[in-house]
């Protein structure tokens, strides 16, 4: 078969496939895709969402929503229809049998997200830096939704003066620094991300907050309270268990611990663009893994789910991005910036089809809390 012939194929079968989803080439919906090169159908169909995410960086198709574009492709399930990429199933295979989430293999995703041009978060995020879902249900800001979260986690948490608090993967010491202020407790964070690490030393002075460059494996002394917020999706799988034991290690019996992750409905909650360009090694839980992991350790005193509060903070931050790229473009290229706004876009697309979700999970060691009253 001649190269214009297996051209002509493979357009006519993404064709037909992407109408499925409602979707059409060069239409006029703001979710249709429109083609500058033609070398973006094999790679749709040979690579999946790799391909879907390699070649908008490349510049071969633009869209004028593509957070719609891509909720539409999970609705219609269309990804299980092309092919994925062979690495990618390789590496889902050796992920079974090799832990992509140990220790040394756990700094890759603080080189590669976290370390990078600190301007970038300052000009994306609020103003303390936090990089997690906000809690809208009274906010019109992202300043405000993002201090609402902070206090809700608080609050749940039951904080009183003088306790001993870890902050699991802390990132910018947000939540540090506000329990620390506000609550008047003592909080050790830590962080695989050495930038992280030096900015929250910075944004929690004057604080009761000492912030460490720690894995989480390594921390061994008890705290009152723990929480962690936006850091079990880089966990692993294969690490949950060992991740639940540490902190049930970690935590006073009647202390009280409160997991704030992303989720998701997909098994393998891994997407090969993500891993490869955004979050190396991470892989999101799905609902039942949480209990399975804390079978033996701790009860579920309250599971509380924001999931569509992070369409709305994405969309804040992404909207930060857009705004200040005539100053980050200084730093950053044409494809960095295709690059950050396609994955906004993807994590906007899979909370508005809701396969991704957003928990707050508050546990307790088994029979150790009573009367335990969700807040809201």
């Amino acid at each position: 078969m001649s190269k214009n012939k297996t051209g002509n194929r493979e357009q006519r079968i993404i064709t037909d496939l992407l109408r499925l989803a409602g979707i059409a080439i060069n239409g006029t919906n703001p979710w249709d895709i429109i083609v500058h090169d033609n070398r973006v159908y094999p790679a749709l169909l040979h690579e999946g969402s790799l391909g879907l995410g390699e070649s908008y960086m490349a510049g071969w198709w633009d869209c004028e929503q593509p957070d719609q574009l891509i909720a539409r492709l999970i609705k219609a399930d269309l990804e299980n229809q092309v092919k994925t990429s062979v690495k990618f199933q390789i590496r889902m295979l050796l992920s079974k049998i090799i832990n992509f989430q140990n220790r040394r293999r756990a700094l890759e995703v603080g080189k590669v997200h976290y370390d990078i041009d600190p301007n970038l978060y300052r000009c994306m995020l609020d103003s303390e830096m936090n990089y997690s879902c906000g809690y809208w249900k009274n906010a019109s800001t992202l300043e405000e939704a993002q201090r609402a979260k902070l206090e809700l986690s608080c609050l749940k948490l039951k904080l009183e003066p003088g306790m001993k608090v870890l902050d699991i993967g802390c990132g910018f010491g947000a939540f540090a620094k506000h329990a620390a202020k506000y609550h008047k407790v003592k909080v050790v964070g830590i962080t695989i991300s050495e930038q992280q690490a030096t900015w929250a030393r910075k944004n929690c002075e004057g604080n009761s907050v000492e912030i460490r460059f720690q894995d989480y494996r390594d921390v061994a002394e008890h705290f009152d309270r723990i929480v962690s917020i936006g850091m079990f999706e880089h966990v692993g799988k294969k690490n949950y268990q060992e991740y639940m034991a540490t902190v049930f290690r970690n935590l006073v019996d009647d202390g009280l611990f409160l997991l704030h992750t992303i989720g998701t409905n997909s098994k393998d909650g891994v997407d090969p663009w993500v891993t490869k360009y955004i979050f190396p090694n991470s892989a999101l839980p799905m609902a039942q893994e949480i209990p399975n992991a804390c079978a033996g350790h701790f009860v579920i005193e309250d599971w509380h789910n924001l999931g569509y509060d992070y369409v709305k903070t994405l969309s804040a931050w992404y909207k930060n991005f857009i705004r200040y790229w005539n100053s980050l473009g200084k730093t950053h290229d044409e494809r960095f910036y295709r690059m950050w706004t396609y994955y906004l876009s993807v994590f906007m697309g899979g909370f508005q089809a809701r396969q991704l979700e957003v928990w707050q999970v508050v546990l307790s060691k088994n029979h150790q809390v009573r009367d335990y009253v969700p807040v809201r």
